[in-house]
Protein backbone atom coordinates (compact mmCIF):
# COMPACT_ATOMS: atom_id res chain seq x y z
CA UNK A 1 0.00 0.00 0.00
CA UNK A 2 1.44 3.18 -0.97
CA UNK A 3 2.38 5.75 1.89
CA UNK A 4 0.05 8.84 1.94
CA UNK A 5 2.38 11.87 2.85
CA UNK A 6 0.96 15.53 3.64
CA UNK A 7 2.09 18.51 1.78
CA UNK A 8 4.73 19.64 4.38
CA UNK A 9 6.44 16.33 4.16
CA UNK A 10 6.31 15.74 0.00
CA UNK A 11 7.69 19.32 0.29
CA UNK A 12 10.63 18.48 2.85
CA UNK A 13 11.71 14.91 0.44
CA UNK A 14 11.81 17.18 -2.71
CA UNK A 15 14.19 19.22 -1.33
CA UNK A 16 15.89 16.28 0.82
CA UNK A 17 16.24 14.33 -2.73
CA UNK A 18 18.15 17.15 -4.10
CA UNK A 19 21.43 18.54 -3.39
CA UNK A 20 21.73 19.61 0.59
CA UNK A 21 21.95 22.83 1.01
CA UNK A 22 26.06 24.01 1.91
CA UNK A 23 25.64 24.34 5.15
CA UNK A 24 26.15 23.59 8.68
CA UNK A 25 22.77 22.72 9.24
CA UNK A 26 20.96 21.83 6.56
CA UNK A 27 18.26 20.53 7.84
CA UNK A 28 17.48 23.55 9.50
CA UNK A 29 17.29 25.19 5.50
CA UNK A 30 15.41 22.23 4.61
CA UNK A 31 12.90 23.27 7.32
CA UNK A 32 12.94 27.00 6.75
CA UNK A 33 12.11 26.49 3.05
CA UNK A 34 8.89 24.71 3.69
CA UNK A 35 7.50 26.63 6.85
CA UNK A 36 8.82 23.34 9.58
CA UNK A 37 11.44 23.51 12.34
CA UNK A 38 14.47 21.31 11.53
CA UNK A 39 13.07 18.47 14.21
CA UNK A 40 10.39 17.81 11.97
CA UNK A 41 12.79 17.34 9.28
CA UNK A 42 15.17 15.03 10.98
CA UNK A 43 12.44 13.08 12.54
CA UNK A 44 10.48 12.36 9.16
CA UNK A 45 13.86 11.05 7.34
CA UNK A 46 14.85 9.03 10.73
CA UNK A 47 11.20 7.29 10.52
CA UNK A 48 11.36 6.63 6.76
CA UNK A 49 15.18 5.23 7.69
CA UNK A 50 13.94 3.05 10.22
CA UNK A 51 11.02 1.89 8.39
CA UNK A 52 13.05 1.08 5.65
CA UNK A 53 11.45 3.17 3.11
CA UNK A 54 15.01 4.85 2.65
CA UNK A 55 17.56 2.85 2.64
CA UNK A 56 20.60 5.01 3.26
CA UNK A 57 21.15 8.59 2.98
CA UNK A 58 24.34 9.51 1.90
CA UNK A 59 26.13 11.48 -0.88
CA UNK A 60 25.87 10.17 -4.55
CA UNK A 61 29.23 9.35 -6.19
CA UNK A 62 29.62 10.22 -9.96
CA UNK A 63 31.60 6.67 -10.93
CA UNK A 64 33.05 8.29 -14.10
CA UNK A 65 34.32 11.05 -12.75
CA UNK A 66 35.66 9.82 -10.05
CA UNK A 67 37.86 7.28 -12.21
CA UNK A 68 35.79 4.64 -12.58
CA UNK A 69 35.17 4.60 -16.28
CA UNK A 70 35.11 0.71 -16.93
CA UNK A 71 31.98 -0.46 -16.04
CA UNK A 72 29.57 -3.52 -17.19
CA UNK A 73 26.29 -4.82 -16.32
CA UNK A 74 26.34 -8.49 -15.74
CA UNK A 75 23.99 -11.07 -16.31
CA UNK A 76 23.56 -14.00 -14.60
CA UNK A 77 22.28 -17.33 -14.16
CA UNK A 78 21.49 -17.81 -10.74
CA UNK A 79 19.29 -20.89 -9.34
CA UNK A 80 16.25 -19.50 -7.44
CA UNK A 81 17.66 -21.19 -4.29
CA UNK A 82 20.84 -19.90 -4.26
CA UNK A 83 19.24 -15.90 -4.87
CA UNK A 84 20.01 -14.55 -1.66
CA UNK A 85 23.56 -16.02 -0.77
CA UNK A 86 24.43 -15.01 -3.98
CA UNK A 87 23.33 -11.82 -3.44
CA UNK A 88 25.09 -11.37 -0.28
CA UNK A 89 27.97 -12.19 -1.55
CA UNK A 90 27.50 -9.91 -4.67
CA UNK A 91 26.72 -6.93 -1.98
CA UNK A 92 29.84 -7.17 -0.28
CA UNK A 93 31.20 -6.32 -3.07
CA UNK A 94 32.56 -2.36 -3.17
CA UNK A 95 32.44 -2.52 -7.04
CA UNK A 96 28.75 -3.46 -7.31
CA UNK A 97 26.48 -0.61 -7.09
CA UNK A 98 23.72 -2.50 -8.44
CA UNK A 99 22.19 -6.18 -8.01
CA UNK A 100 18.74 -7.32 -8.99
CA UNK A 101 16.65 -10.49 -9.71
CA UNK A 102 14.51 -9.82 -12.64
CA UNK A 103 11.92 -11.61 -14.58
CA UNK A 104 13.53 -13.99 -16.87
CA UNK A 105 12.00 -15.18 -20.80
CA UNK A 106 12.41 -17.85 -23.18
CA UNK A 107 15.15 -15.62 -25.22
CA UNK A 108 16.87 -14.19 -22.47
CA UNK A 109 17.43 -16.25 -19.44
CA UNK A 110 19.30 -14.31 -17.05
CA UNK A 111 18.07 -13.48 -13.59
CA UNK A 112 20.40 -11.54 -12.08
CA UNK A 113 21.99 -8.60 -12.53
CA UNK A 114 24.96 -6.64 -11.22
CA UNK A 115 26.38 -3.65 -12.19
CA UNK A 116 30.04 -3.38 -12.05
CA UNK A 117 32.32 -0.10 -11.52
CA UNK A 118 35.73 -1.29 -12.79
CA UNK A 119 39.00 1.78 -11.82
CA UNK A 120 41.29 0.87 -15.17
CA UNK A 121 40.68 -1.93 -18.54
CA UNK A 122 39.79 -5.48 -17.32
CA UNK A 123 38.89 -4.56 -13.58
CA UNK A 124 35.14 -5.46 -14.41
CA UNK A 125 36.81 -8.42 -15.69
CA UNK A 126 39.06 -9.27 -13.40
CA UNK A 127 35.67 -8.93 -10.56
CA UNK A 128 33.44 -11.05 -12.39
CA UNK A 129 36.17 -13.92 -12.52
CA UNK A 130 36.79 -13.82 -8.65
CA UNK A 131 32.99 -13.70 -8.35
CA UNK A 132 32.68 -17.01 -10.66
CA UNK A 133 35.18 -18.91 -8.71
CA UNK A 134 33.41 -17.56 -5.28
CA UNK A 135 29.75 -18.92 -6.20
CA UNK A 136 30.79 -21.39 -8.63
CA UNK A 137 28.47 -20.24 -11.19
CA UNK A 138 29.99 -18.77 -14.60
CA UNK A 139 27.07 -18.54 -16.43
CA UNK A 140 26.99 -14.65 -17.29
CA UNK A 141 26.95 -12.53 -20.08
CA UNK A 142 29.31 -9.14 -19.87
CA UNK A 143 28.05 -5.94 -21.12
CA UNK A 144 30.56 -3.12 -21.05
CA UNK A 145 29.38 0.12 -21.14
CA UNK A 146 30.75 2.03 -23.94
CA UNK A 147 28.89 5.71 -23.25
CA UNK A 148 26.71 6.61 -20.02
CA UNK A 149 24.09 8.99 -21.93
CA UNK A 150 21.91 9.71 -18.68
CA UNK A 151 22.54 9.57 -15.24
CA UNK A 152 20.34 11.30 -12.27
CA UNK A 153 19.04 10.45 -9.42
CA UNK A 154 14.91 9.62 -9.43
CA UNK A 155 12.55 12.56 -8.51
CA UNK A 156 9.43 11.41 -6.25
CA UNK A 157 8.66 14.60 -5.28
CA UNK A 158 8.66 18.03 -6.92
Amino acid sequence: MAIQFSEIEEKILALAGKDLPDTEQPFKAIADQVGTDEQTVINLLADLKKRKIIRRFGATLRHQKAGYGHNAMVAWRVPAERADEVGEIFADRTEISHCYIRRTYPEWTYNFYTMIHGERPGHALEVVADLEKRIGIDDNCVLNSLKELKKTSMVYFK
